[in-house]
């Protein structure tokens, strides 16, 4: 099988008769492409263009290759691409693309998918200090790619919309274009990620140049990477804007193949922790420096110690997110199971490990040990002492009592403190109890009924309630979410939760029956103890219920995001 052909472009700037004019002619001639991947600025920069612009999105232009971008900022992206992540063809984990109109895929966030045989990995966006709509990614965003970059296989193309920082670093000057030497341009965020996932290309736009460094060698990795930065569409200095590639999948390849390297082949410009400018400029690596790439989330100044060496080293993000690490013992920073236990209950990690957080408002995870939904109290502790400190319990202080909106024999309901909606509502037991799978019987029909009165009242508003729990061997007090969501919608929610199964490789098992207290029953006989699990009842009443194994990348607020990624809550914004 031939190898894909693909083409490259720079910062379209909303010049999109231009760029295609372009492509028509080069897969004219040297064709056929099987897809345009466009970094940096997708969007025009005046309204003056919109026009054009929208002759493309509407479909009265065409375009004529599958075209994906990730720059999702400039004039008319507001209204464009609120549209599009509405429209009902784009629900659920889209990695490949949120389509816009006939042959234009939106790369949202940050993902990977394969194309053509080729995997692709993006980080849509540009680094901002502030929460916006669209144009910036998210701490969620980086941290995805991360989880990303420990899965099996080579990523063949990796896009951003940015330089990452020091990449120029170890080349050759006289091919560094003018001004780009100095090692602090570009996002330093970037050059962190492309360390850890060490994709074959590395594709950027942003800086409104070409660029197209030497091939460097990955840290731990036999294959080289190569940077190509593409100039914007129709550059005053004519500057290269589209390229072209074939190159042969990774998957495809033998590791003699994968283990060339030309001859002009340097170092990684990423290869060290830390940098310090000598008198002729040259860069030195400190002599504890090793790749450890998890490096960029902790406080520089910190002293690294290994995480038995005391309370001062900084904490490991691997462990923390996923519960293990490949350094094993060999790790620079601490493996605090504690930690962990406060990240999976949405605690931040900044906050964690070093008491502060530099995002402040702009954080979306908690800033206090006391979190939503759990409380902090050690498993062997007494029930007084977990009365007074955990969260839900009705005996503690720290119970928001304004939140409660019914209280019954055995369960009671309470407003959600981050709700997903207006009406996100949580049943949660009275007694402290780990989660509503094991419930003594007289509590377990006193949660049916005031699951039954939510839907009955939910339903004289034209709606349908998602209901669904993430059950934690190491859980505290219980909560069962509940989420409305318009009635409309309803056929599709199971459908919806087994696309975003099929995305992250699993599949739900199934429990089918006449009513939900029935199905929750044949849940809770199966439910061990020591596993984690996670079950949603959809409408209708069928319960998707999904076993988490002990290593397996688990997103622990799975059921919030999908539900949030699904659009079915926009309706309420």
């Amino acid at each position: 099988m031939a190898a894909p052909r693909i083409l490259l472009c720079g910062d379209a700037l909303g010049r999109l008769p231009q760029l295609f004019k372009r492509v028509s002619s080069v897969n004219k001639s040297a064709g056929p492409f099987d897809a345009l991947l466009c970094v940096g600025q997708f969007f025009p920069d005046s309204a003056d263009q919109l026009e054009e612009f929208n002759d493309y999105i509407e479909g009265r232009s065409k375009i004529p290759i599958p075209t994906y971008f990730i720059g999702d900022y400039g004039v008319g992206v507001v209204k464009v691409l609120s549209a599009v992540a509405k429209d009902s063809a784009n629900l659920g984990f889209k990695m490949d693309g949120l389509k816009v109109c006939e042959n234009l895929f939106w790369l949202r966030g940050s993902g990977k998918f394969m194309l053509h045989g080729l995997s692709v990995a993006y980080l849509s966006g540009k680094r901002s200090a502030s929460s916006q709509q669209f144009g910036a990614y998210s701490e969620d965003d980086v941290d995805s790619l991360r989880a990303l970059s420990e899965e099996q296989g080579i990523v063949d193309i990796f896009l951003t919309n940015e330089w990452p920082t020091g990449v120029t670093n170890r080349a050759a000057s006289s091919g560094v274009p003018p001004g780009m030497s100095d090692p602090s341009i570009g996002d330093s965020t970037i050059s962190e990620l492309v360390a850890e996932i060490k994709p074959r290309y590395h594709i950027a736009g942003g800086m409104g140049i070409y660029y197209d460094r030497e091939p460097y060698a990955n840290v731990g990795a036999v294959h080289v990477t190569r940077f190509i930065a593409l100039a914007p569409v129709g550059n005053k200095d004519k500057q290269k804007f589209i390229h072209a590639l074939s190159p042969t999948p990774a998957s495809k390849m033998s590791s003699a193949e994968l283990c060339t390297k030309p001859s002009n082949t340097t170092s990684s410009p990423y290869s060290f922790a830390e940098e310090t400018g000598s008198g002729d400029g040259a860069i030195k690596r400190s002599g504890d420096s090793v790749s450890d790439t998890q490096y960029w989330r902790y406080d520089v100044s910190q002293k690294r110690q290994k995480h038995g060496d005391g309370e001062g080293g900084g904490l490991c993000f691997k462990f923390v997110s996923s519960g293990s690490c490949p350094r094993g013992e060999k790790c620079r920073f601490r493996h605090d199971a504690d930690a962990r236990e406060q990240s999976i209950r949405g605690v931040c990690f900044d906050f964690l490990n070093k008491g502060k957080c530099e995002r402040g408002p702009d954080c979306k995870f908690k800033h206090s040990i006391q979190e939503e939904g759990q409380g902090f109290s050690s498993r062997s502790a007494g029930s007084s002492n977990r009365s007074k400190e955990c969260w839900f319990c009705l005996s503690s202080p720290s119970v928001e009592s304004h939140l409660i909106t019914s209280i019954g024999e055995y369960c009671y309901c309470a407003l959600a403190k981050g709700p997903l909606v207006q009406d996100h509502v949580l049943i949660i037991p009275i007694e402290h109890l780990p989660n509503t799978l094991s419930l003594p019987p007289e509590c377990e029909k006193d949660l049916y009924r005031l699951q039954s009165s939510l839907q009955a009242y939910f339903r004289r508003q034209g709606k349908e309630v998602v209901f669904f729990e993430w059950v934690s061997k190491r859980g505290t007090h219980a909560n069962l979410q509940a989420v409305p969501i318009p009635s409309s919608r309803a056929s599709s929610v199971e459908h919806i939760f087994n696309l975003a199964a099929k995305k992250l490789g699993f599949t739900f098992s199934t429990v089918k029956s006449d009513n939900s207290l029935d199905g929750r029953k044949v849940l809770g006989m199966h439910l061990d103890r020591n596993q984690n699990l996670f079950y949603v009842e959809v409408p209708g009443g069928t319960i998707l219920s999904h076993v988490v194994d002990e290593n397996e990348k688990f997103p622990v607020q799975f059921g919030r995001e999908i539900i949030v990624g699904s659009g079915w809550v926009i309706e309420y914004c």
